[in-house]
């Protein structure tokens, strides 16, 4: 299938006004960077700790903010997870500047303050070996023993709790501990008066400390500076370095312009977001690879022929595929941007931006820089025999 038959549109006349529109755009996100408001780094490398809770019902994210603000650690931030009907939220909070440590503790306390209640057992929130032990000391069946033996016997009934939760996210009231028939009616009924059947229950909990979240820095830097390292070798042997030198400029510019958007819009750079620029990084590369490909083809069949117009003909051959390959592409990615939920949403979002700036680059940015590194090189050459 092909939208466009035996076009002759002169792309590389017209170079030098995209290439200083580009500039500008560069220019533009360095700025936004290093000047302005610079990037927000997410969990993963400025350090903290996330926790994924589930409600009951809606949220109140005004009440989750202020509880965890109070505590005047870090930046809090706060995305909705699954669907809006699950309930769920991740929550975000850095650590104090320079600081390590876990303050998942603080953070559920903070919460069950603002949410809780005044009993001392929490449904939701205890883990099943507290919940264990605390049976266990109040021994609502009267089992007595040694406190081992107590444990063995209310092990089944904590384990059953958990596994309600797992089930249903939230226990919500005491009817729910109802089905449980590992559970004995004397501990149902002393849950029944001394638990607390809160408004959320924490799902999952991460921490990453300061330390570590400089080590994934430095990695990620490293994973997009060896990648784009590779990506020049690669095509320097497989073409030529004026060749290379144009596809690395190119993903310098797809991923600069994409860093910058990522600071207007202030969303959170994490690893799945290194992932997402990696992506564009390859995909940038194979775009722009194709159009050298048919460069190459073109030069070897029509020899003495001016480079730019060998390049705007193999640009003009490729044009169908471009357009059919990249809008595909980027409908599908548009609509994870769309319908893929908060956790993806980033991900989705720098290839939405980066599929557009990529396929614009490989036409306007590498090719010209090719073209003109070659010409460059081609004086080189005739300079050198008029001397000789």
């Amino acid at each position: 299938m092909r939208f466009f038959h035996n076009t002759k549109i002169r792309f590389m006349e017209y170079r030098w006004h995209w290439i200083i529109a580009s500039t500008v755009l560069n220019l533009v996100a360095i700025g936004l960077i290093f000047f302005g408001p610079g990037l927000k780094l997410g969990v993963d490398f400025a350090g903290g700790t996330q926790l994924t809770l589930k409600f009951k019902s809606e949220p109140d994210l005004g009440r989750v903010r202020k509880a965890l603000e109070a505590l005047g650690l870090g930046d809090v931030t706060i995305q909705r997870f699954d669907e809006a009907s699950a309930h769920q939220i991740l929550v975000h909070m850095q650590n104090p500047k320079g600081q390590e440590g876990d303050y998942t503790s603080r953070m559920i306390a903070a919460l069950e303050k603002e949410f809780g209640g005044a009993k001392a057992i929490e449904i939701n929130l205890e883990g099943s070996d507290a919940l264990r032990d605390t049976l266990a000391q109040a021994d609502p069946d009267k089992v007595g023993g040694t406190v081992d033996e107590r444990r063995a016997h209310y092990k089944p009934m904590s384990d059953a709790i958990l596994g309600l939760r797992k089930q249903v996210g939230v226990v919500s009231g005491p009817d729910q501990l109802a089905g449980l028939t590992a559970m004995s009616a004397a501990t149902r009924a002393y849950l029944t008066q001394n638990a607390h059947f809160g408004d959320f229950a924490v799902l999952a909990a991460d921490n990453v400390g300061p330390v570590v979240g400089k080590d994934l820095r430095q990695k990620a830097i490293y994973a997009v500076s060896f990648s784009l390292l590779g990506m020049l070798i690669y095509i320097w042997f497989r073409f030529k370095l004026q060749y290379g030198i144009g596809a690395i400029v190119a993903n310098f510019h797809d991923t600069l312009i994409t860093l910058g958007a990522l600071v207007i819009t202030q969303r959170p750079i994490d690893l799945p977001t290194i992932a997402a620029l990696l992506t564009l990084v390859g995909y940038s590369t194979n775009d722009t690879v194709v159009i050298f490909d048919r460069i190459r083809e073109r030069l070897k069949l029509e020899r003495g022929k001016p480079l730019i117009t060998v390049m705007d003909e193999a640009i003009n051959a490729t044009l169908s595929r471009t357009i059919i390959t990249s809008g595909l592409t980027w409908a599908v990615v548009m609509a994870l941007f769309i319908f893929g939920g908060d956790v993806i949403n980033t991900f989705a979002f720098v290839l939405v931006i980066g599929i557009v700036v990529g396929t614009y680059s490989s036409i306007y940015i590498a090719s010209p820089i090719a073209l003109g590194m070659s010409n460059w090189i081609e004086k080189r050459k005739t300079a050198n025999r008029r001397r000789k």
